[in-house]
């Protein structure tokens, strides 16, 4: 069986894989065949073809794990910088205008610090930091809150009232057109 990117397994499976890898290495020494040590260790013939090939080409070392495929990660000191710069704005790194996007914010981690992220890769590190994307509100420079929040308070009961009488005392047997 094939297992992308260590198969998303934890440290402690890998470290269970790896053993059952090892004791294939001593069935190896002693003599068996590929087809009882695959029945033996509940694994598939192929898996064992394969390891036999790099045990052969370079030792035990060949099916030891090497360790968690994780992508690159950022180190706290990293991140305290990255925030700062964030908070700095697009434009102070050279885009045209205010919008922070994942796609920017990956290309930043990989101008500051020679890691790189895929836009994946981004989102998961704002999702474990708490951080959240924020799409600024767009309102009108001529907005007068003050006379929203009268028409709010004011005005709209009064229209949402007048359009409530006017469609009482109607049903669907006596309205124009229904007869």
């Amino acid at each position: 069986m094939r297992y992308a990117q260590g198969g998303g397994l934890t440290d402690a499976g890998r470290a269970v894989r790896e053993r059952i890898r090892l004791q294939a290495v001593e069935r190896f020494e002693s003599g068996q065949k590929n087809r009882e040590i695959a029945a033996a260790l509940r694994v598939s013939e192929r898996s064992v073809e394969r390891w036999r090939r790099a045990w052969r080409e370079r030792g035990e070392a060949g099916v030891q794990s090497k360790g968690s495929p994780g992508r690159p990660r950022l180190g706290p000191g990293q991140l305290a910088r990255l925030e700062k710069e964030l908070e700095h704005g697009p434009l102070a790194h050279g885009w045209a205008d205010q919008r922070w996007t994942l796609a920017r914010i990956k290309t930043l981690i990989g101008r500051l610090f020679h890691v790189s992220y895929t836009v994946e890769d981004t989102w998961q590190l704002f999702k474990r930091r708490d951080w959240s994307w924020q799409q600024p509100a767009r309102r009108a420079i001529e907005r007068d809150d003050g006379a929203v929040e009268v028409w709010r308070k004011e005005t709209w009961p009064r229209v949402r009232e007048s359009r409530r009488s006017a469609t009482r005392g109607w049903s669907s047997k006596t309205k124009p057109g229904n007869r």
